[in-house]
């Protein structure tokens, strides 16, 4: 299976993330994770540049808000 690699940049008026197969494969488990009936409203994950995401990425955060309507 291949490395995962993940690419967020965006503008004034658009993000983009851009993945390979293991890339998007990888965020949607942490989505579905973030679902998870037994986790808090607020919880969330942090995925940097270097780190989660390819260099020269944006930082991204996805969180649980279940106030959102």
């Amino acid at each position: 299976m291949d490395e995962p690699r993940i690419k967020v940049y965006g503008s004034a008026d658009e993000v983009t993330i851009a993945a390979n197969a293991a890339g998007l494969r990888d965020l949607a488990e942490r989505l579905l994770g973030l679902a998870d009936p037994e986790l808090r409203n607020g919880y969330h994950e942090h995925l940097d540049a270097g780190v989660n995401l390819e260099q020269g990425s944006i930082s991204l955060i996805l969180e649980r808000d279940d106030k959102v309507s």
